[in-house]
This record gives C-alpha cells, structure tokens and sequence, in this order.
C-alpha cells in the first residue's frame, strides 16, 4: 500500500494568510488545491512536502466572474464548474471537460490544472519503481532516459487547459512575496521539464483573466490519449478561430500540449487560413496546410506512455478535426 508521508496541514482562509504561510515555510511548504494531482505524487515520494497550505477555505478564489473586459476565474474554480459555465470559450470548456473523469473533475482545479507538474512515464512511478532504474533527471538522479545524455529535464506539460488559454490570450495573476503581477500565459511556461514556469515556486496564482471574444469567434479542443476518460493527454490542441461579418477567417491559432515541457504555439497558422471561408475548397485546402505546418513543428518524445511515433502521425489528424470542429462549432475531438 503507498501511504502518503507525514504533514502538517495549514487552512488559511484569505490570500495574504496563503501567500503569508507560503513565505514562512519556504520550501518545506507546498499548496494543495484540489490535490487530485499532489496527493498521487507524495504517495510516490515525488514530492515530500513538511507543510501542505490548503486552499480549501479561501473563498475568494472560487467561481467565474463577467467583466466588459472578458472573465475572471479563481484559481480554485473546479474544472467541472469551467466545462459547465456555458459563456465560457468554448474551447476552455471543452478542454476543461476532457480532464481526467468526472469524479476528479470536481475535485480539480483550473489553477492546479494552470500550474499542473510535467509528467514524464519514468517520473511517475512509484519509489521503488524509480530506484531499480536509478532515478531520473527530474527526481533524484542525473540521467535523463527519454534523451541519452540528456542535460535537461523533458518531461512533457500535459494539462489541457494551457493550450485553450494561450490560445485565448489568458493571462494569470500571482501573488508573492514581491506583491502582485500578471503574467501571459504564453510567458508562464519554460522549457525546463523539471520547474516548467517563470514564477517562482511560492509564488500564488490566484485568478485567470480571459479575455472577451467577439462574436466571430470559434474554438475548439482536441485530445488524443488511450481511453475515453481518466488519462492523461498524448497530445493535445486548442484551435481559435475569428471569423467577419462576412464569414472569412481574420485571424487564427493552434497551441498544442503533451509533447515538451512547455506548450507549443503553432507558427505560421493565421498566414494559412486568413481569409479563407470554412466551407470553402480554400478552408479545406489551408487546413491541410496547418495540419502539415503542425507535423513538422511538432514531435513528440518519448516521455509519456504510447508510441512517439504513432503520437506524431496523430498530430496531423487531430489538428485537422479540431480545425473543422471549431468552425463547424461542433464539440471537443477525442479518441473514445
């Protein structure tokens, strides 16, 4: 049986409490939110925190707010509550929805989801799994098995609502000992697999800002994993579409997850469907080119469960039926 080790648990019930408890402990402490993620991870000894600083009782972080700007979503908002919010982009929602099943998604949360541990399939294992291997880069050890003689850690960024985000130009708010500051989500994460963001790891998020869309607009979330529920994505994308008056494309975007230790931005995809109708010879002719612009930028490792390979042949096919769900406005695009 794994058993979680021994903490002290600390229920602050205001974020200056939170942040507060967060800089006296330092590195002994970590924050729990919905802990679907955590607790799974101190049971493997990947994490063994002296102080857990829980943010169950901070009811200021909770719910979804409709501002003339767009919306702002508390960091400890479950990820049931985003996939049911239906004035949310669609594409947030329905990435939201295809996390983990339904008992977790009403336990996690956006934030934890935001601010999610890469994974890796020879991280994630037990402690006595990771020790007959001899550890790994990210964990207790100095070899990287994913990349021979690998300097930096890989494991992949596998939470699906940072794809969604970055697409929508979401931003995050922090709070920590140098006061507040807001941070795009396309800034936040690193390539480093071993601490993949840009703030500091006491640092507090407390709020996603989602920015308004306009009435064009169209999105959609993709996700490839073995089962219908409960895995973890072997790749994931976010597609926005903003469409005129008349029906044309202005603008577009892919972001893509599970493959490195940050997500990826899909370059070139708005040069290839600016102007072009969904509907249209040209539309399909374009979404065959980001799907193939998309193969080439994106490669899978071998750092998640499932055949790199096979995971970079899907990468065309699932950027092509989200392209298609998104400006059909049709639902999320996964393997069932």
């Amino acid at each position: 049986m794994l058993r979680l080790p021994a903490f002290e648990l600390l229920e602050p019930t205001t974020v200056e409490e939170a942040t507060a408890l967060l800089a006296e402990h330092g590195a002994d402490a970590m924050v729990i939110a919905g802990g679907t993620d955590l607790l799974p991870n101190m049971k493997h000894r990947l994490f063994e925190p002296k102080v857990l600083v829980s943010l169950g009782r901070v009811e200021s972080l909770r719910g979804v707010t409709r501002t003339k700007d767009g919306w702002t979503i508390g960091a400890m908002t479950t990820l049931a509550d985003v996939a049911s919010h239906g004035d949310l982009p669609p594409a947030l929602r329905q990435a939201a929805g295809l996390v983990a099943g339904p008992q977790l998604r009403t336990m996690g949360t956006l934030g934890g989801n935001v601010m999610l541990d890469t994974r890796c399939q020879w991280y994630n294992q037990t402690y006595f799994w990771r020790q007959a291997l001899g550890f790994c880069l990210k964990k207790d050890g100095t070899l990287c098995h994913v990349v021979e003689g690998g300097q930096k850690c890989v494991a992949a960024a596998s939470n699906d609502t940072a794809p969604a985000l970055m697409s929508l130009g979401a931003t995050g708010l922090f709070v920590g000992d140098g006061g507040s500051r807001e941070v795009p989500l396309t800034e936040l994460y690193s390539p480093d697999g071993i601490w993949n963001k840009s703030v500091a790891q006491g640092d507090l998020l407390v709020e996603v800002r989602v920015p308004a869309t306009a009435a064009g607009h169209r999105g959609a979330y993709g996700k490839l994993r073995e089962r219908g529920s409960i895995d973890f994505p072997l790749f994931g994308c976010a597609v926005r579409l903003e469409l005129d008056e008349a029906g044309a494309i202005t603008d577009a975007d892919v972001c893509a997850v599970a493959l490195v230790a940050r997500p990826t931005r899909v370059k070139k995809v708005a040069a290839e469907l600016v102007g072009t109708k969904p509907g249209t010879p040209a539309f399909d002719e374009a979404v065959e080119r980001v799907a193939q612009l998309a193969y080439k930028q994106c490669r899978p490792l071998d750092n998640v469960p499932g055949d790199a390979d096979h995971r970079r042949e899907m990468v065309p096919v699932y950027v092509r039926r989200t392209l298609r769900a998104a400006a059909e406005g049709a639902g999320p695009v996964h393997h069932v």
